[in-house]
């Protein structure tokens, strides 16, 4: 977990970086707001499979360490 928050962390630094710094470069922008986003959605993903576990749910995966 600490990896997913970390990447999703420093793909929004950059996509501040890179808005600041007034780089006019779109496809730099888009390339970090994406990373951003679906960093947020994978931590999402994580938080949904560990709380399925805990609560025994059985379509929830095991032995990942969501536990």
């Amino acid at each position: 977990m600490p990896a997913i928050v970390a990447g999703t962390a420093l793909w929004l630094l950059a996509l501040v970086g890179v808005l600041l710094f007034g780089r006019d470069d779109t496809v730099l922008v888009w390339t970090c707001l994406t990373g951003g986003l679906l960093g947020i959605i994978g931590y999402g993903v994580f938080a949904w499979q560990r709380s399925a576990a805990r609560r025994g749910s059985r379509t929830a995966q095991q032995g990942q360490g969501l536990d």
